[in-house]
């Protein structure tokens, strides 16, 4: 009888270590806040993977981007540039070019030897526009799943609260149920709500640092392609004059 007093005394302190472990907190959790929990784990995995994506996606670009720009500097010739470019769109940069110099060789000017005053007016603001959408269209592409970051890293936390309170309520109505206070009673039930704050957390706090990341990323990008939108609309429209001249 001793000896089996003995060997039970000895197998609680494994059996409370097994109920506190991660596993055993998400296993003996009741059936919402195992919900709350897969939820939350899912969106985590789903984060990181729009994270990855977007950081190598970014990553691309901005490499294309200053390949193209020292291109562009380096030229001589924007005809031969033009024929190059139209051949491999790969980036924004490229797409503004080709899009503004399509507006030169193809739109309301192609054919005009001698264009008025106006045509040409129509002619730059046509210019204009199709760098602005160009550019546009790729600031949207960046921007991209960026609002998922920015509602998990927003919603994350409350959802993992909620898991938490409805948890506490329901271990408080078992401790009242089985009328013992003790800590070891008292403990799981107060982990496995705490459990579901944390993974919000930790679901929460990569996303807001991702957004925030992409943000700025995405902003410098911006100021790069709109300072290059006026350069290049300059430079056509000073092209466009040097027709009329002629």
């Amino acid at each position: 009888m001793t000896d089996r007093v003995v060997d039970t005394a000895a197998s609680m302190p494994a059996l409370g270590q097994d109920m506190m472990s991660f596993t055993g907190l998400v296993m003996q959790a009741d059936i919402v806040v195992q919900l709350v929990m897969l939820l939350l784990l899912l969106t985590s995995f789903w984060s990181w993977a729009l994270i990855i994506d977007k950081w190598r996606y970014l990553k691309r670009h901005k490499k294309k981007l200053g390949v193209f720009e020292k291109t562009y500097r380096a030229s001589k010739a924007l005809s031969q540039l033009y024929a190059r470019s139209k051949k491999n769109i790969d980036n924004p940069m490229t797409a503004m070019f080709v899009a503004g110099m399509y507006e030169i060789n193809e739109g309301l000017l192609k054919d005009v030897k001698h264009p008025s005053g106006e045509l040409q007016q129509k002619a730059r603001e046509r210019i204009f526009f199709a760098l602005e959408r160009v550019k546009n269209k790729a600031l949207e592409k960046m921007e991209k799943d960026l609002i998922v970051l920015a509602t998990v890293g927003g919603a994350a936390p409350f959802v993992g609260l909620f898991g938490t309170v409805w948890g506490i309520v329901h271990s408080f109505q078992a401790i009242a149920a089985a009328n013992n206070t003790t800590l070891a009673v008292v403990a799981p039930g107060i982990a496995e709500a705490l459990l579901a704050t944390a993974i919000g957390l930790f679901a929460a706090i990569p996303a807001v640092v991702a957004y925030n990341f992409f943000s700025n990323e995405i902003r410098r990008v911006s100021m790069k392609l709109e300072d290059f939108s006026h350069e290049l609309s300059a430079v056509l429209a000073l092209s466009l004059d040097k027709t009329k001249e002629k």
